[in-house]
């Protein structure tokens, strides 16, 4: 015998809406709002992400100035140039200093501080560059000499003499200076 079940009472009679399912069709609910701190989380959040590849993006230098930015500049070079005439006029050697080239001020400085063997290799400096160069992150500087033989040969010990007169003329938290032989073959490297 068939098993009979009760019938619901409440079920929607043939052709009302929801009766092709057999059955009642709960009242929809309505999706609840975000409230506004999730909204603010999320938007704090892409916020974050554009200051932060705006900040990388201006530390590293790749966007372009604004004529703005130009104007500050040219106005902070012309403040430069009329405070410099005054200075050329009362510090004559610190005028000498800035005409000379950055080889011609390190063999100087290794001339007035250093020993006679760190002299005997400073006339061996042909180019310095990166010296006056300071950024923050990495200071680097190179000096070209007229040594032969790389890192190998038989001037390694003025290349080192050289890194190091180079670190009590220049200083840096993280100065990295490299010396070269006439074909730019590394010959030493030290700290400054």
């Amino acid at each position: 015998m068939p098993q009979q079940f009760p019938q619901n009472p409440q079920a929607p009679h043939p052709g009302t809406p929801g009766s092709h399912l057999g059955g009642t069709v709960p009242p929809q609910q309505p999706q609840p709002k975000k409230s506004w701190f999730a909204r603010h989380k999320v938007l704090t959040a892409v916020g974050g992400v554009f200051a932060f590849i705006v900040v990388v993006s201006i530390a590293t230098g790749s966007g372009e100035d604004s004529p703005k930015d130009s104007g500050t500049t040219a106005a902070s070079s012309q403040q430069q140039a009329d405070a410099a005439p005054a200075e050329k006029a009362d510090n004559k050697p610190a005028e000498e200093k800035k005409e000379l080239s950055q080889a011609d001020q390190f063999k100087a400085f290794i001339e007035e501080n250093g020993t006679a063997t760190e002299k005997a290799a400073a006339t061996h400096i042909t180019k310095v560059q990166g010296a006056d160069e300071s950024n923050g992150i990495l200071d680097a500087a190179d000096v070209y000499t007229d040594f032969t033989g790389g890192l190998m040969g038989p001037h390694q010990g003025e290349g080192k003499l050289l890194a190091s007169a180079f670190a009590d003329w220049k200083h840096s938290k993280n100065g990295l200076v490299t010396i070269y032989d006439e074909d730019g073959e590394l010959l030493a490297n030290g700290k400054f």
